[in-house]
């Protein structure tokens, strides 16, 4: 199937879409966090493969690599929002973009461009807007995770990004395989009950499996930097979803700061494609 640049970046948009409804269906699991983490990403796998048949294992080091940052990643922001605030979880894990401009211009070769660098500081700008009211010291080991848990998801997207020319999303098919089996043992810590169950199903399911299979499609035509910038969108869907469920409204401070991750965002790709579309009508 062609994929076109407008079509990943819809992609990308949705696959931030559903990662957003983690908040509000981890509120219907009660269970071990990482017990958590460990079920979705079982029946995440058994999603990706559904979906893919019969998966590509190269075991080269790019989807070897991918796979780790997945697991990585996902144990870690399942940690920082056991040992500190979902607040400075999210947002230290959202410092995510300088590491991609950094590590991969090294990587990839891929140089962010001085709109980049804007569209950079006005995301972390809007970011500490967006949870202005709700930051704190909290715990320092939940800090720490949150940040490890941002460089983690930048190297994800880096490695994913140089299998651009393969299959991008057996990494992550192996990435969810390895979190089941770091997940197994705190299965065992209790079981959860129907509710739960549902909400891990749906976690599963929507929240991490077709979410990457729609982000590992999309990012084989967009940048790497592209791809971690659009995916901010999930923190502030997040909230939303929180309103329309339970009736928690967001912050003065929170709709600024979403206006301003959303604004900046939203042009740093719609005017270049709006330019483009009018020179090849000929405008």
């Amino acid at each position: 199937m062609l994929v076109t640049k407008s079509r990943a970046v819809f992609y990308l948009a949705l696959a931030a879409a559903l990662w957003s409804l983690a908040g509000i269906l981890i509120k219907l699991v009660q269970w071990n966090p990482v017990a958590i983490a460990g079920a979705r990403s079982a029946i995440s796998a058994l999603v990706i493969w559904a979906y893919l048949r019969k998966p590509k294992f190269t075991w080269k080091s790019d989807q070897i690599l991918a796979a780790l940052f997945y697991a990585g990643t996902v144990l870690l922001f399942v940690s920082a929002n056991k040992f500190t605030t979902a607040a400075n979880a999210i947002l230290l894990q959202y410092g995510s973009p300088v590491y991609v401009a950094i590590f991969g211009s090294l990587i990839l070769k891929e140089k962010a461009k001085i709109s980049d660098w804007i569209t950079i500081g006005l995301v972390i700008f809007g970011m500490f807007l967006f949870f202005v009211d709700k930051l704190g010291p909290s715990n320092l080991m939940g800090n720490v995770m949150g940040v490890l848990s941002g460089i983690s998801f930048a190297f994800l997207i880096i490695f994913l990004r140089k299998q651009k020319d393969s299959s991008p999303i057996e990494s992550t098919l192996l990435g969810n395989i390895l979190t089941a089996l770091i997940g197994l043992p705190f299965m065992f810590t209790g079981a959860p009950d129907a509710v739960s169950w549902i909400g891990i199903v749906l976690l599963g399911v929507f929240q991490l499996g077709l979410s990457y299979i729609f982000y590992s499609t999309a990012i084989k035509y967009v940048n790497a930097l592209e791809a971690v910038l659009i995916s901010v969108i999930e923190p502030i869907l997040n909230p939303i979803w929180v309103f329309l469920a339970i009736g928690e409204k967001p912050t003065m401070w929170a709709f600024i700061g979403g206006a301003v991750i959303l604004s900046s965002v939203t042009l740093r790709y719609a005017l270049p494609a709006m330019k483009n579309k009018a020179l090849r009508s000929g405008i």
